[in-house]
Protein backbone atom coordinates (compact mmCIF):
# COMPACT_ATOMS: atom_id res chain seq x y z
CA UNK A 1 0.00 0.00 0.00
CA UNK A 2 1.46 3.26 -0.91
CA UNK A 3 1.27 6.43 0.88
CA UNK A 4 -1.05 7.66 -1.37
CA UNK A 5 -3.51 4.87 -0.60
CA UNK A 6 -2.74 5.42 2.95
CA UNK A 7 -4.81 9.25 2.63
CA UNK A 8 -8.65 8.98 2.82
CA UNK A 9 -10.37 12.12 2.04
CA UNK A 10 -12.54 13.31 3.81
CA UNK A 11 -15.94 13.81 2.04
CA UNK A 12 -19.69 15.06 2.41
CA UNK A 13 -20.38 11.14 1.84
CA UNK A 14 -18.19 10.38 5.06
CA UNK A 15 -19.33 12.83 6.79
CA UNK A 16 -23.19 12.45 6.39
CA UNK A 17 -23.42 8.71 7.84
CA UNK A 18 -21.35 10.64 11.43
CA UNK A 19 -23.63 13.26 11.36
CA UNK A 20 -26.69 11.33 11.28
CA UNK A 21 -25.12 9.21 14.36
CA UNK A 22 -24.22 12.62 16.22
CA UNK A 23 -28.00 13.96 15.65
CA UNK A 24 -29.16 10.82 17.60
CA UNK A 25 -27.25 11.27 20.07
CA UNK A 26 -28.31 14.58 20.55
CA UNK A 27 -24.37 16.23 20.09
CA UNK A 28 -26.14 18.30 16.70
CA UNK A 29 -29.46 19.35 15.85
CA UNK A 30 -31.46 18.59 12.65
CA UNK A 31 -30.66 22.11 11.46
CA UNK A 32 -26.36 21.50 11.23
CA UNK A 33 -27.34 18.08 9.62
CA UNK A 34 -29.17 19.38 6.47
CA UNK A 35 -27.50 22.74 6.04
CA UNK A 36 -26.13 23.54 2.87
CA UNK A 37 -22.66 21.10 2.24
CA UNK A 38 -20.60 24.31 1.76
CA UNK A 39 -21.57 26.05 4.67
CA UNK A 40 -21.73 22.86 6.74
CA UNK A 41 -17.45 22.56 5.82
CA UNK A 42 -17.30 26.43 7.04
CA UNK A 43 -18.54 25.63 10.36
CA UNK A 44 -16.43 22.78 10.57
CA UNK A 45 -13.09 24.24 9.17
CA UNK A 46 -13.77 27.02 11.59
CA UNK A 47 -14.13 25.09 14.41
CA UNK A 48 -11.24 22.57 13.94
CA UNK A 49 -8.94 26.03 13.04
CA UNK A 50 -10.13 27.67 16.41
CA UNK A 51 -8.90 24.24 18.28
CA UNK A 52 -5.51 25.11 16.64
CA UNK A 53 -4.98 28.10 18.36
CA UNK A 54 -6.83 27.70 21.14
CA UNK A 55 -6.93 23.91 21.96
CA UNK A 56 -10.20 21.91 21.98
CA UNK A 57 -11.45 22.77 25.44
CA UNK A 58 -10.61 26.68 24.78
CA UNK A 59 -12.77 26.99 21.43
CA UNK A 60 -14.29 30.60 21.38
CA UNK A 61 -17.80 30.71 19.26
CA UNK A 62 -17.88 33.76 18.68
CA UNK A 63 -13.85 33.20 16.73
CA UNK A 64 -15.82 30.48 15.05
CA UNK A 65 -18.48 32.35 13.87
CA UNK A 66 -16.21 35.11 12.65
CA UNK A 67 -14.29 32.38 10.94
CA UNK A 68 -17.29 30.66 9.59
CA UNK A 69 -18.92 33.81 8.60
CA UNK A 70 -22.23 32.18 10.36
CA UNK A 71 -23.65 34.03 13.13
CA UNK A 72 -23.79 33.22 16.28
CA UNK A 73 -27.21 32.49 17.03
CA UNK A 74 -26.71 30.21 13.86
CA UNK A 75 -24.22 28.16 16.02
CA UNK A 76 -26.19 27.85 19.21
CA UNK A 77 -29.02 26.49 16.26
CA UNK A 78 -26.59 23.66 15.24
CA UNK A 79 -25.26 22.88 18.48
CA UNK A 80 -27.44 23.79 21.33
CA UNK A 81 -24.33 25.62 23.28
CA UNK A 82 -20.71 25.76 23.21
CA UNK A 83 -20.71 22.75 24.72
CA UNK A 84 -22.39 21.06 22.27
CA UNK A 85 -19.80 22.65 20.06
CA UNK A 86 -17.23 21.05 21.47
CA UNK A 87 -18.66 17.90 21.57
CA UNK A 88 -18.84 17.76 18.31
CA UNK A 89 -15.47 18.52 17.26
CA UNK A 90 -14.42 16.00 19.83
CA UNK A 91 -16.60 13.31 18.12
CA UNK A 92 -15.65 14.26 14.43
CA UNK A 93 -11.91 14.06 15.08
CA UNK A 94 -12.21 11.10 17.56
CA UNK A 95 -13.75 9.39 14.69
CA UNK A 96 -12.46 10.24 11.81
CA UNK A 97 -8.76 9.43 12.69
CA UNK A 98 -9.97 6.32 14.77
CA UNK A 99 -11.40 5.05 11.52
CA UNK A 100 -8.52 6.29 9.44
CA UNK A 101 -6.08 3.83 11.63
CA UNK A 102 -8.39 1.33 11.79
CA UNK A 103 -8.65 1.21 8.19
CA UNK A 104 -5.42 0.74 7.08
CA UNK A 105 -4.97 -2.00 9.86
CA UNK A 106 -5.37 -4.94 7.58
CA UNK A 107 -3.02 -3.82 4.57
CA UNK A 108 -0.01 -2.80 7.19
CA UNK A 109 -0.56 -6.02 8.83
CA UNK A 110 -0.01 -8.16 5.58
CA UNK A 111 3.37 -6.62 4.56
CA UNK A 112 6.72 -7.81 5.82
CA UNK A 113 7.08 -5.68 9.19
CA UNK A 114 10.27 -3.57 8.23
CA UNK A 115 7.85 -2.65 5.12
CA UNK A 116 4.80 -1.82 7.06
CA UNK A 117 6.68 0.30 9.61
CA UNK A 118 8.05 1.71 6.71
CA UNK A 119 4.37 2.84 5.22
CA UNK A 120 2.95 3.31 8.50
CA UNK A 121 5.33 6.43 9.18
CA UNK A 122 5.60 7.60 5.63
CA UNK A 123 1.83 7.17 5.23
CA UNK A 124 0.93 8.75 8.45
CA UNK A 125 2.55 11.93 7.05
CA UNK A 126 0.51 11.94 3.46
CA UNK A 127 -2.33 11.91 5.74
CA UNK A 128 -1.40 14.66 7.87
CA UNK A 129 -0.82 16.55 4.79
CA UNK A 130 -4.60 15.83 3.85
CA UNK A 131 -6.17 16.46 6.59
CA UNK A 132 -3.71 19.14 8.17
CA UNK A 133 -6.71 20.38 10.51
CA UNK A 134 -7.01 17.08 11.98
CA UNK A 135 -3.79 16.65 12.93
CA UNK A 136 -3.49 20.33 14.38
CA UNK A 137 -6.55 19.36 16.22
CA UNK A 138 -5.21 16.53 17.69
CA UNK A 139 -1.92 17.82 18.41
CA UNK A 140 -3.42 20.61 20.62
CA UNK A 141 -5.27 17.48 22.73
CA UNK A 142 -1.98 15.73 22.77
CA UNK A 143 0.83 18.43 23.74
CA UNK A 144 -1.28 20.27 26.25
CA UNK A 145 -2.54 18.97 29.88
CA UNK A 146 -6.27 19.09 29.92
CA UNK A 147 -7.07 15.97 31.62
CA UNK A 148 -10.61 15.75 29.46
CA UNK A 149 -9.24 15.76 26.17
CA UNK A 150 -6.34 13.23 26.91
CA UNK A 151 -9.33 10.92 28.02
CA UNK A 152 -11.51 11.43 25.16
CA UNK A 153 -9.25 12.35 22.36
CA UNK A 154 -5.60 11.32 22.84
CA UNK A 155 -6.25 7.81 24.40
CA UNK A 156 -9.09 6.05 22.15
CA UNK A 157 -6.68 7.64 18.94
CA UNK A 158 -3.61 5.99 20.51
CA UNK A 159 -5.30 2.32 21.73
CA UNK A 160 -6.09 2.42 17.91
CA UNK A 161 -2.83 3.41 16.79
CA UNK A 162 -0.80 0.72 19.58
CA UNK A 163 -3.19 -1.56 17.94
CA UNK A 164 -2.00 -1.42 14.69
CA UNK A 165 1.73 -1.61 15.85
CA UNK A 166 0.47 -4.55 17.99
CA UNK A 167 -1.22 -6.50 15.29
CA UNK A 168 1.69 -5.55 13.09
CA UNK A 169 3.97 -7.55 15.12
CA UNK A 170 1.42 -10.60 15.73
CA UNK A 171 1.10 -10.80 12.33
CA UNK A 172 5.07 -10.85 11.79
CA UNK A 173 5.63 -13.27 14.75
CA UNK A 174 3.14 -15.91 13.16
CA UNK A 175 5.02 -15.28 9.73
CA UNK A 176 8.09 -16.83 11.48
CA UNK A 177 9.60 -13.06 11.17
CA UNK A 178 10.29 -12.24 14.13
CA UNK A 179 12.09 -14.39 17.18
CA UNK A 180 9.15 -16.85 18.80
CA UNK A 181 10.46 -15.46 22.46
CA UNK A 182 9.78 -11.56 21.87
CA UNK A 183 7.80 -9.66 24.13
CA UNK A 184 5.11 -8.73 22.06
CA UNK A 185 3.49 -6.37 24.37
CA UNK A 186 6.30 -4.63 25.28
CA UNK A 187 7.88 -4.58 22.00
CA UNK A 188 4.51 -2.61 20.72
CA UNK A 189 4.99 -0.09 23.22
CA UNK A 190 8.14 0.69 22.29
CA UNK A 191 7.32 0.64 18.41
CA UNK A 192 4.79 2.55 19.14
CA UNK A 193 6.54 5.02 21.16
CA UNK A 194 9.36 5.59 18.44
CA UNK A 195 6.85 5.68 15.36
CA UNK A 196 5.33 8.65 17.16
CA UNK A 197 8.62 10.23 17.92
CA UNK A 198 10.04 9.64 14.39
CA UNK A 199 6.36 10.62 12.58
CA UNK A 200 5.71 14.18 14.76
CA UNK A 201 9.08 15.22 14.70
CA UNK A 202 8.06 15.58 10.94
CA UNK A 203 3.87 16.62 11.09
CA UNK A 204 4.97 19.00 13.91
CA UNK A 205 8.16 20.38 12.81
CA UNK A 206 8.20 22.74 16.22
CA UNK A 207 8.39 19.32 18.09
CA UNK A 208 12.24 18.34 16.27
CA UNK A 209 14.08 20.85 18.49
CA UNK A 210 13.19 18.58 21.34
CA UNK A 211 13.41 15.25 19.17
CA UNK A 212 16.62 15.95 16.92
CA UNK A 213 15.26 13.47 14.48
CA UNK A 214 17.00 15.21 11.68
CA UNK A 215 18.49 18.39 10.78
CA UNK A 216 20.53 20.17 8.12
CA UNK A 217 22.99 16.99 7.17
CA UNK A 218 20.85 14.26 8.50
CA UNK A 219 18.43 13.75 6.78
CA UNK A 220 15.22 12.20 8.19
CA UNK A 221 15.45 9.33 6.07
CA UNK A 222 18.61 8.32 7.38
CA UNK A 223 17.68 8.10 10.50
CA UNK A 224 14.38 6.38 9.44
CA UNK A 225 16.38 3.77 8.41
CA UNK A 226 19.30 3.17 11.00
CA UNK A 227 15.79 2.93 12.93
CA UNK A 228 14.20 0.27 11.08
CA UNK A 229 17.69 -1.80 11.00
CA UNK A 230 18.50 -1.62 14.99
CA UNK A 231 14.33 -2.84 15.46
CA UNK A 232 13.66 -5.61 13.18
CA UNK A 233 17.15 -6.68 13.74
CA UNK A 234 16.71 -7.07 17.18
CA UNK A 235 13.55 -8.79 17.10
CA UNK A 236 14.16 -10.48 13.73
CA UNK A 237 14.07 -14.57 13.98
CA UNK A 238 17.11 -16.39 13.54
CA UNK A 239 16.51 -17.62 9.92
CA UNK A 240 15.06 -13.85 8.99
CA UNK A 241 18.40 -12.13 10.23
CA UNK A 242 20.73 -14.83 8.40
CA UNK A 243 18.85 -13.67 5.17
CA UNK A 244 19.02 -10.15 6.18
CA UNK A 245 23.27 -10.61 6.63
CA UNK A 246 23.22 -13.05 3.62
CA UNK A 247 21.56 -9.51 1.41
CA UNK A 248 24.03 -7.35 2.64
CA UNK A 249 26.83 -9.43 2.07
CA UNK A 250 25.84 -10.13 -1.76
CA UNK A 251 25.29 -6.19 -2.41
CA UNK A 252 29.03 -5.22 -0.54
CA UNK A 253 30.16 -7.98 -3.18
Amino acid sequence: MSSQEYTIPLSAEQIYPLLLKLEDQGVITRTFRRLDPDRQQAVIDAILAEAAVSGPAGINIKHVAARSGVAVGSLYQYFGNREGLINFSIELVTRQVCETFNYIQPWLAEMPLREGLRAYIEGGEAWSEAQASFVRFFAAAAYNQNAEMQERVVRPVAAVMLENVRQMLAAALERGEVRADLDLEAAARLLHGMTIILGDSQILPYLNAYFQTSEEGVEWQRVMNVFLDVLTHGMLAVNQLNNENLGVETRES
